[in-house]
């Protein structure tokens, strides 16, 4: 039997976007249900960087403190190779105003649980584990809900003056809604795994030191306890390093980055990588009447550059803002909606432009074969130019417009 009920917002998806958006939006009064298809937020290899963009707006919800107590580490600067064996500091959050001079390295479970334990304080939230949206609900041309299945076979309705998809670059409501983004080149994917971080290399502020070779990069994001490496290879590469066997792929850490070789037998077996299938898409309209789509689920990001998750986060501050009157008055327009996807355009826009560079004058000819490092160019503005280092730390770590808390929600 089907169960009919009610909110006047419901969010698919209980993502960084989907959680902070029913946070916000709860702390306005409005009555709101998120639905999560999982039972937890448990999944390795999601993004897991928290910008200073993203810290400061916790900080301005009465969250920081609490925040800056969950396990974390701090990255605080990106350097490059040069020739000589010498490296040079790309970006240096380190010359951005303290206290947001740095990004937080924080597994995303936590960051989700820490932001729905402070949603649950709020009487109209609702969090649903292992409830999945199925299909969307329209009466008149307007979309007026969604239909759920939860993990054991229960069916329902929830009826909403606005749903929201915060269901991921993969988005069933996008897909529902008929919007289909536009893609841009990839020239890579990214093969993740993990690799013990011994008591001696242990630092309170780490650096991002790319490795680059022939046909490949390695990245390691320095955690807690543990190095999180990203291995880039040719876009479609999958079937080819998996062909190949772990022997192989060992071989190839080693040689790109001999100081992980003493510990590349944690590597057991090829299920021991995550593939990371990349994109780099956007649709161009983000809403329907009673519909809006944000975060990955309107503008899938690259990883490069990490700033996905708190682009999410700020679509979120950016509709809470503007749609907590109208949901509270009980009538969200398309006009409303429009004021969203006006407001966090062009960061969009601009953010993909620079990753599309990046993939085209840094990734690409690397993984072509056609140089061993970054262009020169990057390097010598940041060898030459007096503060140069400062414009891409302060691009990374807030963006073009970064968002600040609501009045309403601020504690």
């Amino acid at each position: 039997m089907r169960t009919t009920e009610s909110a006047t917002c419901v969010i698919s998806g209980g993502g960084p976007a989907g959680m902070m958006l029913g946070l916000l939006l709860a702390r306005a009064g409005v009555r709101v249900t998120v639905l999560e298809k999982h039972g937890d937020f448990l999944r390795d290899f999601r993004g897991d960087t928290v910008h200073a963009s993203t810290i400061r707006l916790l900080d301005q919800l009465g969250l920081g403190e609490g925040f800056r107590e969950l396990p974390q580490s701090k990255l605080g600067s990106v350097r490059f190779p040069l020739p000589d064996g010498s490296t040079v500091t790309f970006g240096d959050l380190g010359m951005l105003d303290p206290p947001y001079n740095y990004i937080a390295m924080v597994p995303q479970w936590d960051l989700l649980n820490f932001l729905a334990e402070a949603a649950a304080q709020e009487p109209v939230f609702e969090l649903r584990m292992n409830t999945e949206v199925t299909d969307l609900l329209t009466e008149d041309g307007k979309v007026a809900g969604v239909r759920y299945r939860t993990r054991d076979g229960q069916e329902g309705e929830i009826r909403a003056e606005l749903t929201v998809a915060c269901d991921g670059r993969h988005s069933v409501l996008r897909r529902l809604a008929g919007f289909v983004p536009r893609e841009y080149p990839v020239p890579f994917d990214t093969w993740w795994f993990r690799l013990p971080r011994f008591a001696s290399e242990q630092g309170e502020i780490a650096s991002v030191l790319p490795t680059f070779g022939e046909g490949q990069l390695l990245l390691a994001l320095t955690r807690e306890d543990f190095y999180q490496i990203a291995y880039l290879y040719k876009k479609g590469g999958d079937a080819e390093l998996r062909a190949e066997g772990v022997e192989s792929f060992r071989a190839r850490v080693a040689k790109l980055a001999p100081r992980f070789a003493d510990r590349l037998g944690e590597i057991g077996s090829m299920n021991d990588l995550h593939m990371l299938d990349v994109k780099l898409n956007r649709i161009s309209t983000w809403h329907r009447d009673g519909l809006l789509c944000i975060g990955d689920a309107a503008h899938a990001m690259s990883p490069a550059g990490g700033v996905g998750i708190n682009l999410a986060i700020q679509d979120a501050v950016a509709a809470a803002r503007l749609l907590a009157g109208p949901l509270l008055a009980g009538r969200v327009t398309p006009a409303d909606l429009a004021k969203v996807r006006g407001r966090r355009w062009m960061p969009t826009v601009v953010l993909q432009a620079v990753q599309r560079l990046l993939h085209r004058f840094v990734f690409a000819p690397v993984l072509r074969g056609e140089t061993s490092g970054p262009p020169s160019l990057l390097l010598t503005l940041a060898q030459r130019v007096p503060g140069f280092r400062k414009l891409p730390a302060r691009m990374v770590a807030f963006g073009p417009r970064p968002e600040h808390a609501p009045d309403f929600a601020r504690r």
